[in-house]
């Protein structure tokens, strides 16, 4: 039997754990997003469908193995609360805890079981101080525990900051991404197959600044995982 906590559960009742998603209250197993509610993530499964629609956009830009998305994101939905909660409201963990909901979901793949490290979209330095955490980096730990695949957080580096994308082009978007990323070291993942994440995709722009960064390393093999798919 469960030992009460009569101090917690009195500060609960002043203060109660909301979903991020619809604002009800959290059951005392529930963490972030109510059952009801990540029951009703509008899942791609894209990563049971080889030549996805996700792996359709880099044709002929950048050579990947594999891309998928966990879910559809739009802009409105319950579900922009999630990733606004993630990216903008310090609540990092959440893309902890998505991320292991997602990694269960990829360990029906044998494509992505095949990986051999997850390597997240890096932030500047400076947004990194401002922000206090990169939530690619957190995405990550949940599909690192689960998959049991290391995460790299060094290779990958942002040379430069860039401006804002929210109101730019597709083509804009790839001025402002090209050339910004580097590797720290080329022999770390030689023949290694990387996972790359990052939580929006939106045009992919910055995917592809990353991939053609990583296609320095000889024998490299490079996935996509993003949290959310526009």
């Amino acid at each position: 039997m469960k030992k009460l906590h009569p101090i917690t559960d009195f500060f609960n009742l002043l203060y109660p754990d909301l979903c991020v998603v619809c604002g009800e209250n959290l059951l005392k197993n529930e963490q972030y997003i109510c059952l009801s509610c990540l029951n009703d993530i509008p899942k791609t499964n894209y990563h049971l469908l080889a030549d996805n629609p996700i792996e359709k956009r880099f044709w002929g830009k950048v050579p990947i193995f594999r891309a998928t998305a966990f879910f559809y994101f739009q802009k409105g939905s319950s579900f922009q609360k999630l990733m606004h909660a993630l990216k903008y409201k310090g609540n990092k963990e959440i893309g902890e805890k998505i991320g292991k909901y997602a990694a269960v979901d990829l360990l029906e793949s044998i494509d992505f079981k095949s990986i051999d490290v997850i390597i997240p979209v890096p932030l500047h330095p400076s947004k990194y101080k401002k922000r206090g955490y990169n939530q690619s980096e957190w995405i990550g730990k949940g599909l690192s525990e689960i998959l049991e695949k290391p995460q790299n957080t060094t290779t990958l580096i942002r040379k430069r900051e860039n401006t804002t994308q929210t109101k730019k082009s597709v083509f804009e978007r790839f001025e402002n991404t090209e050339g910004i990323f580097d590797c720290s070291d080329k022999t770390t993942l030689i023949g290694k197959h990387v996972l790359l994440i990052d939580d929006v995709l939106t045009t992919g722009s910055t995917l592809e600044a990353c991939i053609q960064a990583l296609l320095q390393i000889k024998g490299i093999k490079v996935s996509i995982f993003t949290l959310a798919v526009a």
